[in-house]
């Protein structure tokens, strides 16, 4: 029996239907594999859509008849995506549009671009990101690599397109967190890591930002009424290009593959890895505030299913201070209009 992404039953591996209780929330595995719900009439904008999740959510939510637009870094890897993915649908819809994350000047002429336009935003899919850098490097705006791509940039984004998410239809922002949320901390203190600067743990840090984020996003559009749904989701251990990429950054020739590339039982193909994004970004079933990720041993593979949400990230006021300072690091807010 093939199911829909986000239809109220779920399966196993095995086929056989359960539930499963996660905390205090019900929930129920998505079938790997699933199918897309028919996105003709939406548009959906995916950073980072070049490579790995990103390309596999622009792939089939294209296919699905969404109107896609790839915000890459480097155009060049977009158009070829882009052609890849034409190649396998023709008649798909697919725009690719500058945008670096580590630009807050890139991410303001991306919206100004979009807004200008005026076209309703159905889904944004915040995933870009980068992981691991050898050497701790500063964005353009002087923010640690890691906290100013994968969390800065993604939340000025947000607070930007946020007019044209909310004349969207049944508007979502479904934002990419990482199983290394779980080990990080937000350092007030030190956000960019001026101290004792650790690549993973910088990681560690943003990944946990942005489901802080996620979370109070949520909460600001249920306090306000407002019909946008925000949503997180974490890949488990997915192969994909992101470790080597980041390891390579700052030196002359890429660094060679680490083995995550390879097989093994502990990780997962990009098709699946991408599920949790997906159902995030257009499950039927998905709600809002809500993280998911792979069902499996220590949610590194396996069906969608809700996440836990980490220890570090139940901090009491936690998220509304993070996204306090982040507009002020930023210069942008949450304007409904």
């Amino acid at each position: 029996m093939e199911m829909e992404l986000g239809s109220p039953v779920g399966y196993s591996q095995s086929g056989q239907q359960r539930r499963l209780r996660i905390g205090s929330v019900h929930s129920r595995t998505v079938r790997a594999m699933a199918t897309i719900p028919d996105q003709h009439g939406r548009r959906i904008i995916i950073t980072g859509s070049n490579s790995g999740t990103g390309r596999e959510a622009a792939r089939r939510l294209a296919a699905a008849g969404a109107d896609v637009t790839m915000a890459v870094r480097s155009v060049e890897k977009g158009e070829d995506a882009r052609s890849a993915i034409l190649a396998e649908s023709p008649s798909a819809t697919i725009a690719v549009r500058q945008l670096d994350l580590a630009d807050l000047a890139s991410v303001r002429a991306f919206a100004d671009a979009l807004l200008t336009d005026g076209t309703p935003v159905d889904v944004l899919v915040n995933n870009a990101g980068v992981m691991f850098p050898p050497k701790r490097i500063l964005t353009a705006d002087g923010f640690e690599l890691q906290f100013g791509t994968n969390f800065l940039g993604p939340f000025a984004l947000t607070n930007l397109l946020m007019p044209l998410l909310l004349r969207g239809d049944s508007p979502r922002v479904a934002t990419m967190s990482s199983l290394a949320a779980s080990f990080g901390s937000i350092r007030f203190h030190d956000l960019q890591w001026a101290q004792s600067w650790s690549s993973a743990r910088a990681y560690a840090q943003s990944k946990l930002a942005d489901l802080l984020m996620g979370q109070h996003l949520a909460r600001l559009a249920t306090e306000r009424g407002l019909p946008l749904m925000s949503t997180i989701a974490h890949p488990g251990y997915t192969r994909t290009n992101l470790q080597q990429a980041g390891r390579s950054l700052g030196r002359e020739k890429p660094v060679s593959g680490s083995g995550i590339d390879r097989p093994r039982p502990w990780n997962q193909a990009v098709e699946q890895g991408t599920e949790p994004l997906l159902f995030a970004a257009v499950g039927r079933g998905a709600q809002n505030g809500v993280y998911y990720g792979p069902n499996g041993f220590l949610g590194l593979t396996g069906p969608t299913t809700v996440a836990s949400v980490p220890r570090a990230a139940r901090g009491t006021d936690l998220a509304a201070s993070l996204w306090s300072v982040a507009e002020r690091l930023t210069g942008t807010s949450f304007h409904t209009d």
